[in-house]
């Protein structure tokens, strides 16, 4: 991926561009889209900074909301046009039939030791066999998250029945874990870095590996409705995102936007391991999330993806 680092580190300095007129002379396209303070939304950031979603004729609003769940009610109610939120609430939705979405863009996908089991030294946890039986905190219950830690453990050949599965906010578990309140904890990035610095926390299994190698982690979605009636829209937004992917591979960008946006200190950015980060949905990897999901009970039917995968104009 290429670098645009002299352009880049111009733009980190300043504000984002006025949008131009769109390309019909018309005025520029608003889009709302809700986000939450993770760390792969760099590029979205990046692309901000340097107006390059102005560039593309089109007026982004950001609005920030506490979770995936609220993310994609913000997209029923009609607050925002695409929402951002890790592939499990995305799925579920579809699953309960409570929206009709298309996938407009990725996001990420896991990279090695982007998520992992961690466990306090001297709590009796130093293995992914140890999990057995164990009381492990997880973001929510019957999601993505345990169904990683399961899969995790089932290629080990490690019984995850009697596992204590209890919700703990990603923010919340190093404390968690130091009080012994949970035996080990699935962390993803940046939370793994301040676990291991905060409280001392080292790591049991990398879920990020085996059957859960490169799977989509997160990406941004429309109702149906939206992304067929706005085609060059969507495949304006999807390009931006993808100079952005492009420009995100130097880290000296990233960082800043990791502190700013992420709400994460200077060394913690510049410690995390980050998620691969992409932009062009790829059907034959995204099947992959509902699959799991399936598979360990997080969704009741199976879901095709090719046909929820938005068609782009231009």
């Amino acid at each position: 991926m290429a670098a645009v680092l002299l352009a880049g580190c111009a733009a980190l300095g300043g504000t984002q561009a006025a949008a131009p007129p769109a390309a019909d002379g018309g005025a520029p396209t608003p889009v709302r889209v809700s986000i939450m303070p993770t760390t792969d939304l760099a590029p979205l950031h990046l692309a901000e900074r340097n107006g390059w979603f102005a560039e593309e004729g089109l007026d982004v609003e950001t609005v920030t909301v506490p979770s995936g769940q609220a993310s994609i009610q913000s997209l029923i109610g009609g607050d925002v046009d695409i929402a951002y939120s890790s592939y499990g609430p995305f799925f579920v939705a579809l699953d309960k039939g409570a929206a009709d979405l298309r996938f407009v863009a990725d996001a990420s996908s896991l990279s090695p030791d982007s998520s992992v089991v961690v466990a306090m030294p001297g709590s009796g946890v130093g293995s992914v066999a140890d999990l057995a039986g164990k009381r492990i905190a997880v973001t929510a219950a019957g999601s993505i998250s345990d169904a990683l830690v399961k899969s995790a453990m089932r290629e080990s050949g490690v019984d995850f029945s009697g596992v204590q599965w209890v919700s703990i906010p990603f923010p919340d578990t190093p404390a968690a874990l130091e009080r012994g309140d949970v035996d080990a904890a699935f962390l993803t990035e940046p939370f793994v870095t301040l676990a291991e610095r905060g409280v001392g926390a080292v790591v049991v299994v990398d879920t990020s590996t085996g059957p859960a190698t490169g799977l989509p982690t997160a990406g941004y979605a429309s109702l149906a409705g939206f992304s067929e009636q706005n085609p060059a829209t969507v495949a304006a937004f999807r390009r931006v995102l993808q100079r952005a992917v492009d420009a995100s591979a130097d880290r000296d960008l990233v960082n800043p936007l990791l502190v700013e946006y992420s709400k994460v200190d200077a060394q913690t950015a510049a410690a995390a391991t980050l998620l691969d980060f992409h932009a062009e949905p790829r059907a034959d990897q995204l099947q992959r999330v509902p699959d799991l999901l399936l598979e360990f009970g997080v969704i009741g039917e199976p879901l095709d993806v090719a046909p929820l995968i938005a068609p782009v104009d231009g």
